[in-house]
């Protein structure tokens, strides 16, 4: 999966970090103080967009008074403790960031998460160190599945997109990744199970646990 690699670029939510989870919950109360059922087809909508996207988008659709900035960071405070304290990493995630560096790979992060969040589950995990960049889907012009966010990733890591392998959990991020014109690797995340087939169809090889990058019994799509 490495060979002609320089430069690994992670997705955070689901990816590299347990957390689809917390945003369920966070739906579900943020809405139901608005009187809302979460309505089952938003988070096929929200999927892949940035954090400022996905504000607007509820503004909209539910027709929330606060501003676009207000409402992201109401969800911020939600999350936070749980980022700062609780979000565990993906399985093998621990080993692979140290192993990918003694391989002389660069590592950069490209995700729809907010800044302040991302700070929070890294420095908790003390992994920070590893990544070279992190860009948000806000630093750009468009979110997932446009190439956007990846390309930047490569251009600030100095990599060719050709030679840098994309590790992601959801369809529109694994699209951003190919539209980037990068590999890519699926994550297997129970919150995207109903996706399986689609993620195979579109990525490259599929893993669930990153100790079988480093142990080469990953699945080759």
């Amino acid at each position: 999966m490495l060979e002609h690699i320089t430069s690994v670029i992670f997705d955070l939510d689901g990816t590299l970090v347990d957390s689809m989870g917390v945003w369920d919950e966070i739906d579900v109360e943020y809405l139901g103080a608005l009187g809302y059922e979460v309505p089952p087809d938003l988070q096929g909508i929200v999927e892949g967009m940035s954090f400022t996207e996905t504000a607007a988008y509820f503004k909209e659709r539910f027709r929330i008074p606060d501003t676009v900035e207000e409402i992201k960071q109401r969800w911020q405070d939600m999350a936070m403790d749980q980022y700062r304290h609780h979000v565990p990493l993906k399985p093998g995630a621990a080993e692979f960031l140290p192993w990918l560096k003694e391989q002389g790979i660069t590592m950069g992060m490209a995700t729809s998460n907010h800044m302040s969040l991302i700070e929070a589950v890294l420095e908790n995990h003390g992994i920070r160190s590893y990544f070279d960049c992190i860009i948000t889907a806000c630093d750009v012009k468009k979110g997932k599945p446009a190439p956007d966010v990846y390309l930047e990733a490569a251009r600030q890591l100095g990599a060719d997109p050709g030679r840098c392998l994309v590790f992601e959990d959801i369809v529109p991020g694994l699209l951003a990744g190919k539209n980037a014109g990068m590999t890519v690797c699926a994550v297997q995340d129970d919150y995207s199970l109903p996706q399986e087939a689609e993620k195979r169809a579109v990525a490259d090889y599929y893993i669930h646990s990153y100790r079988q990058v480093m142990t080469g019994t990953y699945e080759e799509l």
